[in-house]
């Protein structure tokens, strides 16, 4: 017998915390606290044996259970667990520290068990935010805090300004903490300081917020995602790259309503309705004030001390007599936080007298040696005094981790470190060792913990590093690690979840950036920057960067660089060059160039993988120009590679086919090919879209099929077909298939069958999904169609925006569907009054329809010309009916009985003005009797109702 029984829930209630494990939630009074997922099982492990101390290797091996973790792990979790139960330093309500054995839970423990129901509370809130889970208890800030967060309800940019290492950005992520599940779409950290060109901001900004935009105007694209969005944005470390970040704030704040902005910089960015919110120092005593150890700790300067030294020494506490002299050492410090945690780790090896001697020695050598303002030198000779006290080995490993550009994981910490003369223990020693005595934060990223130098400490160790002539060796094996790092993140991209491979990948962006710069400027390193650029195309792809990509792409095919690409590297790099221009810049003459000679080499190769990805490139370049009879040149030499077994799933040319017939109006052939790629199972046809910028066949069949089904008359069908592609196309993860399928497929469908409120939907969908990838020549199409849409529902036209977005559509060498949205156009131009330039512009809708045989259209064009003839010279119906009776001619020819239908209802409709006519009756009532579903669609509701009010027809019951 199963035991469906609901399973058992543990509570653990501790002062005003409830516990509860199987949960994954910790609450303090009726609010969850946010916890790392790590620091939640430690809390597990200790409050499940409250009283008992529980050794370090027993915390180790429960929360980290089949793997290997150093014990650093333990301890920043440790910190971070202290941090949000709010433990004042040296007063351990919860969590002691026994010396040398391990940790015991403190306080009174209340255990309570009850059988569980799952609900909604307990399933995962969707990702809101980027924070790390801070791992140290503020000090001295409480009121910049709140001041801040007054401010940022008044003002939607607010900077907090200060010296280096005076805590800017421990206020921020203070301030934002506070801030997540106050706003919509969330709170975004975003770390500038490793960016070094000032035209990727935006950049940085998407990958942060996880949009994804395949556009080559990125802040474009960046603002139009943003102007419905209600999100609170962090930018951290904004000083040296000033002006580009003011100038990306600025058309933020204008064009985004609900974002506000909390940067921290060393000077405010000067943008229009700035709030500047200046950091001091932490206070700390006057030289004339008499202390004692109370009275010291009052000051937060010393406060900081003592906490920052107690983590060194758990023993460590100040003496009254220690008091005026930690006072004269955070004066001396002028209170910058950083300064004096560096310090702080050494009074394990200093008495307090000697610390403020040496730091005193190195204060008084600095001044007039270095520029920058008063506080800047106390840091850097502070800095110079950590630096000078580490071990040989230290320092080694301290200037190249100085190559990262951002966060760290451990494995990484070593790969760029561990060589003949460092083994990975040493290695893992030593970057412990800058961790305790504050060279190297350690951030809590969920269950990981990564490393980061903070950007003051990290310029300093690359001074050093140029110093001992290390950096071309640093920066090399730098790049190599990227080169591995992109080659493990494109293998984990088909087991991970979008969601967690971006946390876990996309943090690395710049470092990668940074290692493809580094190696094109070094003549001898430029072989290892085009490997780097081809090994990194998947990644460009899963981080959706595709102008980025597209740039890299092209630098590393510059000719200067041909020695160093192998002929298989020519081919990648000409692939993805020409699929990033086709969907960002859309159809031009370069796509072709570069598929073109993409299919050459893989020709030469013998590579039928690469020749149909080739092939399928051209194949979509010629659909979207327009040419379908290229477009089935093309697909005959798919189905030749295929049919000879050189690959393992076949269809691309059916697909490719399918779609081109369609617009030539051959319906049946059409619909034969395109469904043997929809009917197939999914799973046979799945091909990975990770490696290349690619759309997925089955859906762009799929697409294609649903039109084809309405034209001959399968109204139900094709809705269903939409629906199953739009459902694919979401699950696909792929920013252009979805495009696609929302505007080419679901809205067209919605539309032919007059559902208008479903069609605006898809239409807004779209629009919003089109800005928020940036894609403006999908946006354009939108826009196009939207006036169609505006037409049917008798809305007003703007005609200037409407001809500007039909420009576009045309320029961007976008033919297939142009003269679709001309015909519009004309109709609306006719409606406005001017039937002569609107008979013009439907002529040449026509004419380019003819020129290449993509006839399938016509019908309905002939339809809406009839209209105009109709509804703008209605004395004269002869130019009108002939029109429609041509219309229905060639929508028989074509067998497009939808199309039949619609022009034998206008016809009806003109000739009943002009008292009836008894052919054209019963054409329509022929039409309708040939159809066998979508009886409660508009055209055959509309067609039902005229045929009932046929003149002297008998009113059925």
């Amino acid at each position: 017998m199963n035991d469906v029984s609901p399973p058992q829930s543990r509570s653990f209630a501790f002062g005003p915390f409830v516990l509860l494990p199987e949960r994954q939630l910790l609450t303090r009074g009726d609010l969850p606290v946010r916890i790392g997922g790590r620091a939640l099982d430690i809390l597990t492990v200790l409050v499940e044996r409250p009283g008992a101390v529980i050794g370090k290797q027993e915390l180790l091996s429960r929360v980290w259970p089949d793997t290997f973790v150093e014990e650093g792990n333990l301890k920043v979790n440790m910190a971070a667990l202290r941090r949000v139960l709010d433990e004042p330093q040296g007063a351990a309500h919860y969590i002691s520290t026994v010396v040398g054995r391990g940790y015991r839970f403190s306080a009174p423990v209340r255990y309570s068990s009850a059988f569980h129901h799952a609900s909604n509370a307990d399933t995962p809130a969707s990702l809101n935010h980027n924070l790390p889970t801070a791992t140290a208890r503020i000090v001295g800030r409480q009121d910049a805090i709140d001041a801040i967060l007054l401010e940022l309800q008044e003002a939607r940019l607010v900077s907090i300004v200060g010296a280096g290492g005076i805590g800017k950005t421990t206020v921020a992520l203070a301030v934002a903490e506070r801030w997540i599940g106050t706003c919509r779409d969330g709170v975004w950290l975003v770390d500038l300081s490793p960016l070094k060109d000032p035209n990727l901001v935006p950049n940085a900004i998407a990958t942060a917020i996880g949009l994804t935009a395949h556009s080559s105007n990125m802040l474009e694209a960046l603002s139009a995602f943003l102007r419905t969005r209600q999100m609170l944005l962090v930018f951290d470390s904004c000083e040296h790259i000033i002006n580009g970040i003011a100038s990306c704030a600025d058309r933020i704040l204008a064009e985004a309503p609900a974002v506000r902005i909390l940067a921290t910089s060393r000077e405010s960015l000067r943008v229009k309705g700035e709030r500047v919110r200046r950091l001091p120092g932490l206070g700390t005593p006057a030289r004339t004030t008499e202390l004692d150890a109370q009275s010291a700790l009052a000051f937060p300067a010393i406060e900081l001390f003592v906490n920052r030294a107690t983590d060194r020494i758990e023993t460590f506490s100040l003496s009254d007599a220690e008091a005026p002299l930690a006072a004269e050492l955070c004066r001396q410090l002028d209170g910058l936080a950083l300064a004096i945690e560096l310090a702080a780790t050494r009074v394990d090896a200093f008495g307090l007298s000697e610390l403020i001697e040496q730091l005193g020695d190195r204060l008084r050598l600095l001044q007039g040696h270095r520029a920058g303002i008063e506080r800047h030198r106390t840091l850097t000779a502070t800095i110079d005094w950590s630096y000078d006290l580490l071990s040989e080995i230290e320092r080694m490993v301290f200037r190249r981790l100085a190559t990262f550009a951002g966060i760290f994981s451990l494995d990484s910490a070593c790969a760029i470190t561990i060589d003949e003369h460092l083994d990975r223990t040493t290695a893992v020693e030593s970057i412990a060792s800058l961790v305790a005595k504050s060279l190297l934060a350690a951030e809590m990223h969920d269950t990981q913990v990564e490393y980061r130098m903070l950007d003051t400490t990290r310029a300093y160790a690359l001074e050093k590093l140029v110093a001992n002539n290390e950096l071309k060796r640093a920066r090399q094996r730098h790049a190599e690690h990227c080169l591995d790092l992109v080659e493990r993140a494109t293998s984990d991209a088909e087991r991970l979840t979008r969601t967690e491979w971006l946390v876990r990948y996309g943090p690395k962006t710049n470092d990668i950036r940074d290692a493809m710069r580094w190696a094109f400027t070094n003549a001898d390193q430029t072989a290892l920057g085009v490997r780097l650029t081809v090994t990194a195309i998947p990644f460009g792809k899963q981080v959706s960067l595709v102008e980025e990509c597209r740039i890299a792409v092209q630098r590393a095919l510059d000719d200067r660089f041909q020695a160093h690409r192998s002929i298989r590297d020519d081919l990648v790099l000409n692939l993805t060059l020409g699929a990033t221009l086709l969907h960002t810049r859309g159809p031009l003459q370069q796509v072709k160039s570069c598929l073109t000679k993409a299919l050459t080499i893989a020709e030469q190769l013998r590579d039928a993988d690469m020749q149909l990805a080739c092939l399928r490139g051209l194949s979509e370049y010629e659909l979207w120009t327009g040419d379908s009879h290229s477009a089935i040149a093309v697909s005959r030499k798919i189905r030749l590679i295929e049919s000879n077994g050189q690959v393992a799933i076949s269809g691309g040319a059916n697909a490719q086919a399918g779609s081109a017939l369609s617009w030539l109006g051959a319906l049946a052939a059409s619909r034969q090919q395109l469904e043997t790629i929809v009917q197939r199972p999914i799973n046979q046809n799945a091909r990975s879209d990770v490696a290349r910028f690619e759309f997925d066949q089955r859906l762009t069949a799929q697409g294609s099929l649903a039109t084809v089904l309405w034209l001959q008359g399968f109204p139900d069908q094709a809705v269903a077909v939409a629906r199953r592609q739009l459902k694919e196309a979401e699950a696909s993860n792929y920013a252009v298939s979805l495009c696609s399928a929302l505007l080419h497929g679901s809205l067209i469908i919605s539309m032919y069958v007059r559902d208008y409120d479903a069609a605006w939907t898809f239409l807004d969908r779209g629009l919003e999904h089109a800005q928020k990838h940036g894609l403006s020549i999908w946006r354009n199409m939108a826009m196009c169609t939207r006036g169609r849409m505006c037409l049917y529902a008798n809305r007003p036209i703007d005609l200037a925006a409407y001809r500007d977005a039909l420009a576009e559509v045309r320029d961007g060498g976008f033919r297939m569907r142009y003269p679709n949205y001309l015909a519009n156009y004309a109709e609306a131009v006719a409606r406005q009054g001017d039937l002569a330039g609107g008979l013009a512009a439907i002529d040449e809708a026509i004419a380019l329809c003819e020129s290449r045989g993509q006839v399938v259209g016509i019908p309905e064009i002939l339809r809406i010309k009839g209209n105009m003839f109709r509804f703008q010279d209605p004395a004269d119906p002869d130019r009108a009916e002939a029109c429609y009776r041509r219309s229905i001619e060639l929508a028989r020819q074509g067998e497009a009985l939808s199309w039949e239908l619609r022009s034998a209802m206008s016809l009806v409709k003109l000739r009943r003005m002009h008292g009836g006519d008894n052919e054209a009756e019963n054409m329509l009532s022929s039409t309708y009797d040939r159809f066998q579903e979508g009886f409660s669609t508009g055209d055959l509701v509309r067609a039902r109702a005229l045929i009932a009010t046929r003149p002297g027809a008998r009113r059925e019951k």
